[in-house]
């Protein structure tokens, strides 16, 4: 299987900058130049890194529930918190922002590349396509040493499964006899490529609480935060 650039590749310099820090040279570096191409960069036939990015995903979630099951004797729920909270968007961004990946990003030459460079969702995008990407020139073995790698700090041993803000509001609730709390979408704008969500999330008794983000999780994520801090007074 293979993936092909619709557009110029990164300079050579460039890209041999990139695979130096990312620690593997390409066979085809086709690969990763695609791996680099937002879609806002190409034509409605062509989405970019988009396809990349979805296996990249699975990748990624593959090697990292491989390692946490061979690491920690756990329950099932516990290595699935664990799970959810090693492939956030905000952990890949982080990353991404290790790796400057947003320095080698093609966007379209209107758009904010500045802006865009900076924002959490591609970041974490790009860097599940340059997973994808590895693990199309080279096989699992690549991704994954490059995962243990970047995810080494993240994957030291913790006294306890991660609890993300949505799990803490719904334990909070039903603690308390309440119903869950339910979450809706409110407002939406930003480009197609990069959206911006606002949603709330309501407790009987305790009315709204908004959050705002680049995805309906990151937003949901939000708006649990700003109510636990409500209830909290």
């Amino acid at each position: 299987m293979t993936a092909r650039a619709r557009i110029s590749a990164p300079p050579s310099q460039s890209s041999a900058r990139l695979m130096a820090q990312i620690g593997y040279e390409f066979k085809n570096p086709e690969l990763l130049a695609q791996a680099l191409i937002h879609a806002s960069a190409v034509g409605r036939n062509d989405r970019g890194n988009e396809r990349l990015e979805f296996l990249g995903d699975r990748v990624l979630g593959l090697v990292i529930a491989e390692t946490l099951f061979g690491a920690r004797n756990e329950a099932e729920g516990d290595l699935a918190r664990r799970l959810a909270h090693l492939v956030k968007r905000d952990a890949l961004a982080e990353i991404a922002k290790k790796l400057h990946l947003g320095d080698y990003l093609t966007f379209a030459k209107n758009d904010q590349k500045d802006v865009h460079r900076l924002n959490a969702n591609i970041l974490a995008d790009a860097l599940e396509a340059v997973i994808a990407a590895l693990y199309l020139d080279g096989g699992l073995e690549p991704a994954r040493s490059f995962i243990t790698r970047f995810w080494a700090d993240l994957l030291k041993p913790g006294s306890a499964p991660p609890t993300d803000n949505k799990t803490k509001l719904q334990e909070w609730a039903l603690a308390r006899g309440l119903p869950l709390p339910a979450y809706s979408v409110v407002a939406q704008d930003g480009p197609p490529h990069a959206p911006v969500f606002d949603v709330a999330v309501h407790i009987e008794g305790f009315g709204d609480a908004q959050g705002r983000g680049p995805s309906k999780k990151t937003a949901e994520q939000g708006a649990a935060e700003a109510m636990l801090t409500r209830i909290a007074r």
